[in-house]
């Protein structure tokens, strides 16, 4: 057995039945390994595509997404969407070709000091260099990815470990994550200081939001009656997907940030957001992030633990709280949720549609299928749909705030799940990035529907430049009026254009019916996205 084959076994063993990857030299031997350990290669255009569709898939399933990548250019080009998936909180695989062990310092093609540069972005970096260590780092860097807050971690596979001969090796079965949980007393003390409040909220993050939580969010909220919000936006509590909740936050007397770093996306605690009184307990699986939590919160923090999210949700769903005053509070802050986006025009003054109209299509589409997938991806038009769009699975761009990977995520997401009815809504800036991409959904028979809100411009920098510096200092932003629905035919899928919203109907139903991946390219008012409701 070659370490190529005790890679792929291992990756089997944790349930690893697909990976998204770009060939290159040094993972040749792993391609091979893949045959034997009947691992699905879904092979793409560019390494960072591989690297959103993992991520995609990972969340989807609360497993490892694996993308394979080769050594030093193809590496680096795989590393945009590190930071985005360590954000997020997913557990992603990336295994990345490496220059031979025995060549180390003497110049080999590609040398590249990998574990130096992923390092920032990941949890964990392995460089094994011989077949020993490969298996042993293999099964750390799989346990690593999903304990705790999930998230990235990167294997360097140089070439001549992957194909040292390993007979002998054992498959690790040490690839389960390691659970940390809170005792009696602890739980004891949050369900006291909860039950004691008024207007207490939970605060997750990403690994516990909607799609990934499995419903815990509102057993969670039963059985404490208390509002428990998922934060994922860039946005934070600007996010326009919560309506007007922002402006009650402050009438909050205690808020549990459970796997919730208290970070920009709270606003670090802070007044005016918070009131002063405010008081906060923090649950967190990472020891410097409780220790931010103090200095942020000072005498504010009531209680600090360090502990994985979903075994204490989990915990005080099992053990709940007799409190039945709360009604109000959970109504005030389910309505404020609901108060999204006021009604506007459907046609602006120069006659383009208005991307609330193409929402409200869109939401049709998605209230019909049996098993709709929404991503969501971009700047402006991102966030209007963001505002105006629902579905039990979503994807969106996460707290780091980068762009570009929805159509990853879509291809990662209809992978995962062939009978789904995957939404993606993005930008025209957004989908410039991976295009291309349409083809490997197309070869691997993945379709999808892309709605691209064509304004023909980085409408997010725009509106920033109109804001702060007026309209007469405009510059840089603008895009051609781009024909992507053209280009996705082009690469084999399906295309229509819609510059009328009479026409956008039709154009959703025959991109469904085409059962190719579709680009319905829309041109859109470029207007500036919702903070939250207007009055």
């Amino acid at each position: 057995m070659r370490g190529a084959d005790l890679v792929a076994q291992t990756l089997a063993a944790a349930g690893v039945k697909t990976i998204f990857t770009l060939s290159g030299n040094q993972i040749m031997p792993v391609f091979d390994a893949c045959i034997d350990a009947n691992i699905r290669l879904i092979h793409v255009r560019h390494e960072a595509a591989a690297v959103f569709m993992a991520d995609a898939w990972a969340q989807m399933t609360g497993e490892i997404g694996v993308a394979l990548v080769t050594a030093a250019p193809g590496f680096a080009n795989a590393l945009g969407p590190l930071y985005t998936a360590r954000a997020s909180e997913s557990p992603v695989l990336l295994l990345s070709g490496d220059s031979p062990v025995a060549a180390d310092g003497l110049g080999p093609f590609q040398e590249l000091d990998q574990a130096a540069v992923a390092g920032p972005l990941v949890k964990a970096a392995f460089r094994p260099t011989d077949g020993a260590a490969l298996g042993r780092d293999m099964a750390a860097a799989i346990k690593t990815a999903r304990s705790g807050r999930p998230g990235p971690v990167q294997v360097a596979l140089a070439f001549d470990v992957l194909n040292e001969e390993v007979n002998g090796a054992e498959v690790s079965s040490d690839l389960d994550p390691q659970i940390q949980t809170l005792n009696a007393d602890a739980l004891g003390t949050i369900i006291k200081a909860l039950s004691a409040a008024g207007r207490p909220l939970i605060l997750t993050g990403p690994s516990l939001n909607t799609t990934r939580s499995g419903g815990r969010l509102e057993r969670a909220s039963d059985a404490l009656n208390v509002p428990v919000l998922s934060l994922e936006s860039p946005r934070g509590l600007k996010d326009p997907a919560l309506g007007d909740l922002p402006g009650i936050f402050a009438a909050a007397d205690a808020v549990l940030c459970l796997g919730k770093k208290v970070d920009f996306a709270v606003n670090f605690g802070r007044t005016p957001i918070f009131d002063p009184g405010c008081k906060f307990l923090v649950v967190d699986p990472e020891p410097d992030h409780l220790e931010r939590a103090r200095n942020a919160l000072g005498e504010r923090l009531i209680g600090a633990w360090q502990a994985d999210a979903v075994p204490v949700i989990d915990a005080l769903i099992k053990q709940g709280a007799d409190v039945t005053n709360r009604e109000d509070w959970r109504t005030k802050v389910a309505g404020a949720i609901a108060a999204r986006v006021s009604p506007t025009e459907d046609i602006s003054p120069v006659g383009r549609i208005q991307p609330i109209a193409v929402c409200r299509e869109v939401q049709k589409v998605l209230d019909q299928a049996t098993v709709p997938v929404l991503v969501l991806d971009g700047g402006e038009f991102g966030q209007w749909a963001m505002a105006l769009l629902i579905s039990p699975t979503r994807l969106i761009n996460g707290p780091a705030g980068a762009i570009g990977g929805g159509i990853g995520y879509a291809i990662g997401a209809k992978a995962n799940r062939p009978d789904a009815t995957v939404i993606a809504v993005m930008g025209d800036g957004t989908a410039g990035f991976h295009l291309s991409e349409f083809e490997t959904a197309v070869r691997n028979d993945l379709p999808f529907v892309a709605i691209v809100g064509n304004d023909a411009r980085w409408n997010a920098e725009y509106q920033i430049q109109l804001r702060d510096f007026g309209e007469n200092r405009l510059i840089g932003c603008e895009l051609s009026p781009t024909r992507y629905d053209l280009a996705v035919v082009g690469l084999g899928g399906h295309g229509e254009y819609v510059t009328s919203l009479d026409q956008l109907t039709g154009a959703l139903q025959r991109a469904l019916e085409s059962g190719l991946p579709a680009c319905i390219n829309v041109e859109i008012e470029g207007l500036a996205a919702p903070a939250g409701p207007s009055h």
